[in-house]
């Protein structure tokens, strides 16, 4: 396979790229070049900006020169490359909703990482770069649990992810999710409010906890349907810590269907008895002012088989 990175490149920096990382600049426009091979010339000095080393973390400015090395991609990265475009593209391509000339909007199937690390070859926004080879920058607007399906927003355009992103600062994006959970959640109890700790256990795994000491933290809740011994709920975060809707609902009680660290596991075992098997936390809608017109926009994600079965089944034993 042709090398595309094997001379090197001088681009001049414009106002699109204005304020990014310079490691999220090179991942972004080296597509199929793996992140380590990146961090590597990067810490060589490889990487050069006007002529001067720079660090992963240096913020672009206008009118910078970025010299981009030569880049040797040995046959394991190319196929490596090959083997996501034929197994998982057309997969990706389904789960889109929504494009633009600014912004992306999918609805991302449950089981599959935003991003790659942790023992990830790829995850979402990689496979979209190898989607969409000519656009020059795609960057996830907000993240989503593996395990959590539903609306994801990304930005074609830095100006789009300025504008998003001083939205999320500003609480004017509004984002709502379907749980299903434990037992007959009260219809009064409309809000939980707990601060949220962020640990690491001896297994390495991330998990939060309900801690005085961590970091406030708030979910605003509606209950949608009752089912037997279970409630379809809607959750509003507030704040946006890990793992957040998913210790909120354990804190009050209702712990969300097949969560593996905050579940109940006779809980789960029934719904996965009725053909749901994934963790049932849907981002089912999400609102927010499109950064090209100024216009009010609200996007909505279906259920997939799997919510779908288990509503039915649930619909069924009512």
């Amino acid at each position: 396979m042709t090398n595309r990175f094997d001379q090197v490149q001088l681009v001049k920096i414009d106002e699109e790229n204005h304020l990014q990382r310079v490691d999220n600049y090179l991942i972004a426009k080296m597509k199929g070049v793996p992140k380590g091979k990146i961090y590597k010339i990067l810490r060589k000095g490889e990487v050069r900006v006007n002529k001067k080393r720079v660090k992963p973390e240096y913020k672009l400015q206008i009118d910078d020169e970025l010299r981009i090395p030569p880049v040797r991609l040995d046959d394991t990265s190319d196929q490596k490359t090959s083997s996501i475009n034929t197994n998982k593209l057309d997969f990706i391509e389904k789960a889109i909703i929504h494009e633009d000339e600014r912004i992306m909007v999918l609805n991302k199937p449950s089981g599959i990482a935003v991003h790659g690390g942790s023992g990830l070859s790829f995850g979402l926004i990689e496979a979209l770069r190898a989607l969409r080879p000519k656009q020059t920058f795609l960057e996830l607007v907000h993240r989503l649990d593996r395990d959590t399906s539903g609306c994801i927003v990304i930005a074609k355009k830095r100006s789009a992810l300025r504008h998003l992103h001083e939205q999320l600062r500003n609480k004017q994006m509004d984002k709502t999710y379907h749980a299903l959970v434990a037992g007959i959640w009260p219809e009064k109890r409309r809000k939980v409010s707990a601060k949220l700790h962020k640990n690491q256990v001896q297994s390495g795994e991330r998990m939060v906890f309900v801690d005085d000491n961590g970091k406030p933290s708030e979910t605003r809740f509606s209950r949608l349907k009752v089912f037997e011994n279970a409630s379809l709920v809607e959750a509003k975060p507030i704040t946006g810590r890990t793992h957040q809707i998913r210790v909120h609902c354990q804190y009050a009680g209702h712990p969300i269907a097949n969560d593996g660290k905050y579940g109940d596991e006779v809980f789960s075992k029934r719904i996965r008895s009725l053909g749901c098997k994934r963790l049932f936390l849907h981002a089912n809608s999400i609102s927010f002012i499109h950064p090209g017109d100024e216009r009010s926009v609200t996007f909505t994600a279906s259920y997939d088989i799997h919510l779908n079965q288990a509503m039915m089944a649930l619909k069924s034993l009512s």
